[in-house]
């Protein structure tokens, strides 16, 4: 059973470390909120990372991952809900899928494999 305990412990962690990079993005850098946007700024080809929530629906999903794929942008899968992306964004309101356009000073770009 410890081995389960570490895996959550690793995915805690990693889901922090993602928290405060995407925190510095919001302080530092440019964003776009919401799905519209993020598929606006995909194919105007300004958007350098995608982060989706593990609740938005699947057609939506797969769809942004498309777009991604054809734009050769990086999705991350966030590992909360879209009301836990809301949290991590320092918003009061759910994200579902948020764009990073310029990560400012985070290297949260870097970051993800």
């Amino acid at each position: 059973s410890s081995g389960i305990n570490a895996e959550y412990g690793k995915t805690k962690k990693a889901m922090e470390s993602i928290n405060s990079r995407l925190a510095l993005v919001m302080k530092s850098g440019k964003f776009t909120i919401g799905y519209r946007s993020t598929l606006k700024s995909i194919r105007q080809g300004k958007s350098k990372l995608i982060i989706i929530a593990n609740n938005t629906p699947a057609l939506r999903k797969s769809e942004i991952e498309y777009y991604c794929m054809l734009a050769k942008v990086g999705v991350h899968h966030y590992s909360g809900s879209n009301i836990d992306l809301g949290t991590a964004c320092g918003k009061y309101f759910r994200v579902g899928c948020l764009c990073i356009t310029d990560p400012g000073d985070s290297d949260i770009i870097r970051s993800m494999p």
